[in-house]
């Protein structure tokens, strides 16, 4: 996804926002900055990647959003080490949400749909045979400790349960993918998203 102008990037900041922190209302979003609660370092590492990828797309223009590119990408880097999250700043749609932090590596070639969700412990990526990555639709929900990998599809809809490892595309949308290698082992009947 490349982020074209500031007021697509101010959506997506805000909608983002809101799956993260607004639900409970103000008093609890300080609460969560206060505390230091994960979900909320969670918001800044896709807050901060959002960023980053909007000034990448128009760092040519002038030297300022260069600057601002370089800024954003080190501060994303900087929380990303904090947090355990390895990622580039292209991969995602918007309504990313990741429940935890800590073990999660996702090569930059990836391409990942609207509304990805991420339970922790997940690494997507080639298969250290191919340079090639998933691409993954709409809808995916990613449980702990899964893992795709190589040049794969994923349809959109699909669940892909804990510590299951997908090798091979799933072109069924809907699935729910588990084991390892990941087999279809049935379907949701809704979509699965908080």
């Amino acid at each position: 996804m490349e982020i074209k102008n500031k007021k697509q990037l101010n959506f997506i900041l805000e909608s983002e926002k809101q799956l993260y922190l607004n639900k409970d209302g103000k008093i609890k979003f300080l609460l969560k900055k206060v505390k230091r609660e994960p979900i909320y370092y969670s918001w800044k590492y896709v807050a901060t990647m959002r960023k980053a990828n909007f000034y990448y797309g128009i760092r040519r223009n002038s030297i300022f959003s260069a600057i601002m590119y370089l800024y954003y990408i080190r501060k994303m880097n900087a929380i990303g080490r904090k947090n355990g999250i390895e990622c580039g700043e292209h991969v995602f749609d918007e309504g990313l949400k990741i429940f935890h932090t800590q073990g999660i590596v996702i090569n930059g070639n990836c391409k990942i749909g609207t509304n990805c969700r991420l339970y922790g412990n997940n690494c997507i990526g080639n298969d250290g045979i191919s340079p090639e990555c998933p691409t993954i639709g709409d809808n995916v929900k990613i449980c702990v400790g899964a893992k795709i990998l190589g040049n794969v599809e994923i349809a959109d809809g699909v669940v892909v349960a804990a510590g299951a490892v997908v090798v091979n595309s799933c072109n069924e949308k809907n699935a729910i993918l588990a084991g390892i290698p990941a087999k279809i082992i049935g379907y949701t009947d809704k979509t699965f998203l908080s």
